[in-house]
């Protein structure tokens, strides 16, 4: 039977968790007191009701700064929210054209597609064959250079237009 390892800590180590001989210790007012024996800087540490903490641990020796952990903790919790609110999750919208629309429909799937692309959004177009109309792929084609012409300046063809079945698909991004 094998003892269990000792739980993995996220974080940097703390106080009595750093088990080097010499530290580069950088006080609370951030100025650097150069190498410093671990036991002093762990005493400097207490006295001023701080935590030793451990900021740069692959340097030679290790960079540790005297603060508040559980402050110094909060503020990175918040420094990570505030980076996953920032964080946005592009989708891709989908229009759905056929080969023979007719010009004000037209210009409706226009606007709408232009909305996706300000809000940063990828647009999917599906051009849709029904019947006889596979026998004018070509008119199919005509629609959606007309489309890459028309968003030229706002998107750019991340996927070339390409048949899949009764339907040809094509992707614009927005630049």
């Amino acid at each position: 039977m094998r003892s269990a390892l000792p739980a993995q800590k996220d974080g940097p180590r703390v106080n009595e968790e750093i088990r080097v001989r010499e530290v580069q210790l950088i006080d609370a007012t951030g100025h650097n007191h150069g190498p410093t024996p671990i036991q002093t800087a762990l005493n400097m540490a207490q006295e001023a009701g701080l935590d030793l903490v451990e900021i740069a641990p692959n340097s030679a020796p290790p960079v540790c700064k005297l603060l508040d952990y559980g402050k110094y903790k909060f503020q990175a919790q918040k420094k990570a929210a505030e980076a996953r609110k920032k964080q946005k999750v592009v989708e891709v919208k989908e229009i759905k054209l056929r080969p023979m629309i007719d010009d004000h429909d037209y210009q409706v799937k226009m606007r709408a597609m232009e909305r996706f692309f300000e809000e940063g959004n990828k647009v999917k177009i599906t051009l849709r064959f029904r019947g006889r109309e596979m026998a004018h792929q070509d008119l199919g084609l005509k629609v959606l250079d007309r489309v890459k012409s028309d968003v030229g300046d706002l998107a750019k063809v991340e996927q070339e237009p390409n048949f899949e079945g009764r339907q040809v698909v094509m992707v614009l991004a927005p630049r």
